[in-house]
């Protein structure tokens, strides 16, 4: 029986591929464990996934200046030494890495033990922890096709990013039960990331009056973001957060605001769910949300509305457009040809592991 050791994490966008990988490489007859920090997001999500977790000390890599920066590359050096006690203990055929910088101390103690390592880049240009794995990867797997130009050619392997197979497993009445909400207007989601969005959150609200005279409202608002006295108004359902409800509500959704992460673009795109995105902006991000969601409306897959530019009235009419216009965004979606991202992954994890 085959081994893989997975990692990843600090966000959810840097678990939920893995996520999606398990079913797949668990038919395929692989034994599966996970390397993650101790106490970060992919810990609750892996466990209820029943993968075998171990945590290790993990420090942030940053590309600016901070004190941390001292104290954390310890943390670093000591998840490098845990990883490899880890892994010459579970002896795994292959790594396979989605990034966040829990990850680099688990490639780089793959690398020393000669355990083959696959890594995964969820946006346009690489971040910094797989700048820094990939010397050490036999394959990089990638999202975009724009990615191509920043990887060495011999490593570069086009996949797409995998999703979770439950969110194909939503119903729309369902949805529309969770949140109270009657046949007759469409529905608008908001869904900021896993954290919520404080920006978007206070254009939704600042339009909500407006919004409400032709959608109903269903949004994921983020954790402490619940407004008490918008509780009650009709057509309008809050959440802090969702987990297995989140099916439920896209089958549900006739239009989404949206950022603009990798993770829930592939989301949007899997089930062909026209969108407004408005993308991180690079006074709180190196741009890399600003580059996916060019890339999605270039494809004419979703509209985007740029975070500066970004007021209630252009909302609105952005929201307006979107959903006038939505069948032009699910066909050209519907268009879209390339192999499922989860096989094609584990068709690279199969090959690199049987070398």
């Amino acid at each position: 029986m085959k081994t893989i050791v997975l990692t990843g994490g600090g966000t959810s966008g840097h678990v939920t591929p893995n996520i999606a990988l398990i079913p797949r490489l668990i038919n395929r007859g692989y034994d599966i464990y996970y390397i993650g920090s101790k106490n970060g997001i992919e810990k609750q999500l892996i466990e209820k996934e029943g993968i075998p977790y171990y945590g290790i000390s993990a420090g942030k890599l940053r590309r600016y200046f901070d004190v941390k920066n001292f104290t954390d590359i310890f943390r670093i050096i000591g998840g490098f030494g845990q990883s490899v006690s880890i892994l010459r203990k579970i002896k795994p055929d292959v790594v396979f890495s989605k990034g966040g910088f829990v990850s680099c101390p688990v490639v780089w103690a793959a690398w020393v033990l000669g355990i083959p390592v696959i890594i995964h880049e969820s946006d346009i240009t690489p971040g910094l922890t797989n700048k820094l794995s990939m010397p050490f990867a036999r394959k990089v797997c990638y999202t975009f096709p724009e990615t191509e130009k920043h990887l060495i050619r011999e490593k570069a392997c086009y996949t797409g990013l995998p999703v979770r197979d439950e969110i194909f497993s939503g119903n729309r009445m369902r949805g529309y039960k969770l949140c109270g909400f009657m046949g007759g207007k469409p529905v608008l989601m908001v869904i900021g990331g896993s954290q919520g969005s404080e920006n978007i959150n206070r254009a939704v609200r600042s339009a909500l009056d407006e919004l409400l005279k032709n959608y109903q409202i269903a949004h994921i608002c983020g954790r402490g973001n619940v407004k008490p006295e918008l509780e009650n108004i009709k057509g309008y359902k809050q959440f802090e957060y969702v987990d297995r409800e989140l099916p439920d509500i896209f089958a549900c959704a006739d239009v989404l605001i949206s950022r603009a992460g990798a993770t829930v673009l592939f989301e949007i795109l899997s089930l062909k769910k026209p969108a407004l995105l408005i993308p991180l902006s690079k006074n709180a991000s190196r741009g890399e949300q600003i580059l996916n969601a060019n890339s999605f409306k270039e494809n004419g897959y979703s509209e985007v509305l740029y975070e500066e530019d970004m007021t209630a009235e252009t909302l609105v009419a952005k929201v307006n457009e979107v959903y006038k216009n939505r069948e032009r965004y699910v066909k050209a979606m519907q268009n879209r040809n390339l192999q499922n991202p989860a096989d094609k992954i584990v068709e690279i994890i199969e090959e690199v592991a049987e070398r």
